[in-house]
This record gives C-alpha cells, structure tokens and sequence, in this order.
C-alpha cells in the first residue's frame, strides 16, 4: 500500500511540470521574453531598432568630399531681408581724365595703347602742330589706365577730340537700376554685396548715390555704389547681380536652408557626430534667402550638412529598402 501510494505522488508531480511548462510555452505574455534566449529579437523588432532613420548613415570624410557634402558649424548669424539689382560697372567719372591735344596737328607718334597702365606725366603720343610746324607731347595728367584710345599714327588731331582716356580703376562705378516701386526701399548708406560672376565671394559696398531723374527707355532710376577695385575684380562694361539690404535680424542659431530635407514627413538637418550623421527634426524660425533660424532641434556648434544633404537622405532610403527584402 505505502509502495503504491508513493508511485501515485509520482505520477500527480509529473502531470503538474508538463502542465505548468505548457502554459509557459504558449501564454503571450512570456513570448517575447523567451525569443532571446532562442536567439534575438524577432523580425519586425529588429527593422524598427537596427535600421530607422535615427541612427542615421556613416560616411567617411573621403566619402563626404567625394559626394561634394559641405560642412558648416551651426551659429549666430544676420538674416537679411534683400531686394535683388541688376548693375554695371563704370569707371569712376571722378577719376577719369580725357586727353586732348593743346594745338590742331599731324599725329607723329602713338606711344601707348587701349589698356597699358600709365604714370603722370608720361608721355602718349606726339602731335607736330600746323601753326609752329614742330612736335610737342601729350602726357598722361594722372596715374590710371587707357580705357579709349581714337587716334591713329598720321592722322590730323584736334583739339575738340580727345586722343586718349585714362581712367583711375582702383575705384569703380556700379550702377544699380531700380524700379519705381522700390524707389522707396532703397536709401543712401544701404549696404549692397555685389555678385561679380566669377565664382569669387560677393563684394560688399554702400550706396552713395540715387539718382533724381528716371529713364526714359528703361522706367527705372539709378542707385550707384563706389567700390574699391584693388584686385581688379571689377572691369568697366560687365554686367553684375547686386542685393540691397533692407534690413537685418540676428538670431542666435542659423543654418544654410539647403541643409532642410524632408523624410518621413519632418523637417529634418543631417547632423554629423564622428562620422556618422543623423536626421534631427527641427522647429524654424525667420528666414531670409538663403538662412533659416532653428528654434529647435539643432544646437550652437554642431556640425551639418549645408551642401548636397540630399545625398545622405538617399543613403538613409537605401538603407531602409535593402533592409525590407
């Protein structure tokens, strides 16, 4: 009987562990914790933690330049409210001399010509007159550069029209055109960055001239800047881009607006930390051109993308699709 009994007690703890484990195995609540143990988290875990967007993309500075990314540091900076001008260079009339012989004559000589730099008191040509029947010489009144030049050797000179031009080119002339509706905007003192077309980064000026009277061909009046030609950037005649600033706000952290992309439906900047950058959603502000305030999101110092960010927003995509099949 006792040998019986103890078979039975047996039996009944049995029945309890393969019940107990069953109910184990196949209640949800202990599903997850048990997938580790068999190996990892599952499928959809894995694509939501491993692979969003958060984590971002990791290019190396090869892989940055070789992409054409620039980085910028994010800071203070003026935002500008700008009205865009079409301009011309022209010499400065103020430094410019015109140079005519003192007696009507025969042009003997030709010494200097369209574009040679010249010193005071040098000589230009040489002109015989026709009351004395000897040569005097025209020389250059200032320092500058021949910027005309209408006389040939043999030629008869007068004194009505000049034989050369020389103008001073340290100092330039831009003529800004400025429509009747902006007449109001633009005010003497405003600052200008002149857009030269060479690649180079804008010249900054001030205008220091509106203009009373209009165009008739034209309907619009002049607003003139001088600007200081010291690497002869400038050359009379070309056309160039300006942008007048009408007024400024500093803010306390800027970035470049190329650098905003969208994914997944946010405003995001990519933010480079070692080598790998990351989307960080941003709440902006003001703006101007070619500025944008962040009030949110992006800190003083941090590096980002500013140029071609576009690229790493596709490397993110990629990313994402490979990981889908």
């Amino acid at each position: 009987m006792m040998r019986f009994l103890r078979y039975l007690a047996i039996a009944l703890v049995c029945v309890g562990a393969a019940g107990a484990a069953g109910w184990y195995a196949f209640d949800p609540r202990f599903a997850k914790t048990a997938s580790p143990a068999r190996g990892g988290q599952g499928h959809g875990e894995e694509k939501e933690g491993a692979h969003g967007h958060d984590e971002g993309v990791k290019l190396s500075d090869a892989q940055v330049a070789a992409a054409g990314i620039e980085l910028l540091q994010a800071g203070p900076h003026e935002l500008r409210d700008m009205l865009r001008l079409n301009g011309i260079i022209q010499p400065n009339q103020e430094t410019l001399v015109k140079v005519t012989p003192r007696f009507p004559g025969v042009i003997r000589s030709m010494r200097k010509r369209l574009g040679d730099r010249v010193k005071k008191d040098e000589v230009l040509a040489t002109v015989e007159s026709n009351q004395s029947l000897t040569s005097y010489e025209l020389k250059a009144p200032i320092d500058g550069t021949v910027i005309d030049r209408d006389g040939t050797l043999g030629e008869f000179a007068s004194e009505a029209k000049p034989l050369f031009t020389i103008a001073d080119l340290s100092t330039m002339w831009i003529d800004f055109a400025v429509f009747r509706r902006d007449f109001s905007r633009v005010r003497t003192g405003d600052t200008v960055a002149v857009d030269v077309g060479d690649g180079g980064p804008p010249v900054e000026a001030r205008i220091d001239y509106l203009s009373p009277i209009g165009s008739t061909d034209t309907q619009t009046s002049i607003a003139r800047a001088i600007v200081k030609n010291g690497d002869n950037r400038l050359r009379p005649g070309l056309f160039v881009d300006g942008r007048v600033v009408l007024s400024a706000k500093p803010v306390d952290v800027a970035i470049r607006a190329a650098a905003l992309q969208t994914l997944e439906g946010k405003t995001v900047v990519f933010v480079r930390e070692g080598e790998t950058f990351a989307a960080r959603e941003v709440e902006l502000g003001a703006r101007d051109a070619d500025w944008v305030e962040v009030l949110f999101g992006v800190l003083a110092g941090d590096t980002y993308a500013a140029k071609n960010s576009f690229v790493i927003k596709a490397e993110i995509g990629k990313a994402g699709a490979a990981h889908e099949h």
